[in-house]
């Protein structure tokens, strides 16, 4: 596969300021609703203007984590947490794994599209030479949770310089995403003909996690460098803010078309269908595909970084979050979305699309699924 000429971004773009300044019954509320949900069922992504968003406050989280991560490895492992699974403070590189590179089902989805439309090859592909930091976001349940290991306490840097900003930056920034993806939930299970709060509850009390990736680009800035190899994320939805270097190609749904990521400038923020959607509406919605790589607009910001500013970290950072479920909720598919997935299946096979074998949705609790 060639990164040389990436096609441009064509995703439906969602008006959150509508959703939240007008009444929910309005014809306009509706309207955008509906296009949500249509965004999410056809490309499992979309692009959400949220007039709230402060581009100052995501320059600030990428100033904090490149800050964070241009620290030696000896003093960041003081922040891991394998006993916890990773699921709180620092993943130093090469230690996540690329589930899709020994996933039958997911190397079929790979299989069945166009060569010229693939990830770059992950046949034997190391673990990911990417960084993560977990920051919980979430409300603590007011219940004995089933699975505390989800739900653990935040880690904060002790390190002189970072510590004192870490928290207000982390909880700003996080907070900003977190209430544009609840608000997006809300919109979506009204374009699906559900009530409003059906997934907002169930997801209040879920372990959201600011979630933000590092990779040097000093160690892996060459072309073609897999960051993070093609997969789809666990949770419900995945929101992401501006980074300051491309790279991020998302595949959609309808087209199996490979899309390099470039947002519009201003408010703006992408988000992206996870597993624990596709799960709940039984496939009406399937968890978006991507992968980070370093293309060709990767290199010309590498270089164009250097030249305007010599003296900052060269750390690619994802401005990520992952917006869950509560991880007691009984994730059983919402009969009404099974049959409206069987026809859009039915529909996409009549367009000549093949989607693959049928998906299985065995009832669990969302931790369970998690931890799978």
């Amino acid at each position: 596969m060639s990164l040389a000429a990436e096609p441009s971004m064509d995703l439906p773009i969602i008006d959150l300021d509508i959703f939240l300044s007008s009444d929910p019954s309005s014809p306009e509320v509706q309207s955008e609703c509906a296009k949500a949900a249509s965004a999410l069922i056809t490309y499992g992504a979309l692009i959400l203007h949220d007039s709230r968003v402060n581009a100052d406050d995501n320059e600030a989280f990428l100033d904090l984590l490149e800050d964070y991560f241009a620290q030696p490895a000896s003093v960041l492992r003081a922040d891991e947490r394998p006993e916890l699974n990773y699921q709180v403070g620092v993943t130093l590189e090469n230690t996540e794994k690329p589930k899709c590179a020994v996933d039958e089902p997911c190397l079929a989805v790979i299989e069945r599209l166009a060569p010229s439309e693939r990830p770059l090859d992950i046949a034997g592909h190391q673990p990911d030479p990417k960084c993560r930091f977990f920051w919980r976001m979430g409300e603590r349940p007011p219940y004995q949770t089933q699975f505390p290991g989800l739900n653990s306490p935040n880690v904060v840097p002790a390190i002189d310089g970072i510590k004192e900003r870490w928290t207000p930056i982390m909880e700003t920034w996080g907070n900003a995403m977190k209430s544009a993806v609840s608000a997006l939930a809300e919109m979506a299970a009204i374009g699906m003909g559900l009530p409003a709060a059906t997934f907002s509850d169930a997801g209040r009390y879920g372990p959201h996690a600011l979630a933000p990736t590092a990779s040097d680009l000093r160690k892996y800035g060459a072309p073609s460098t897999i960051l993070a190899g093609f997969h789809t994320d666990l949770n419900f939805l995945t929101i992401h803010g501006r980074s300051r270097y491309p790279g991020l190609h998302i595949w959609a749904r309808n087209s199996g078309r490979r899309i390099a990521v470039s947002m519009p400038s201003g408010p703006y923020l992408l988000v992206q269908a996870g597993k624990q959607l596709e799960h709940l509406t039984g496939g009406l919605v399937k968890a978006g595909f991507h992968e980070v790589v370093v293309s060709e607009a990767t290199a010309r910001a590498i270089a164009a970084r250097r030249e305007a500013a010599p003296d900052r970290p060269l750390v690619r950072i994802s401005s990520t979050l992952f917006w869950h479920l509560s991880s007691d909720y009984d994730l059983v598919p919402v009969p009404a979305l099974v049959r409206r997935a069987q026809e859009v299946r039915a529909e996409a096979l009549a367009r000549g699309w093949d989607e693959g074998e049928e998906g299985v949705y065995v009832g669990m609790k969302v931790g369970e699924q998690v931890q799978k």
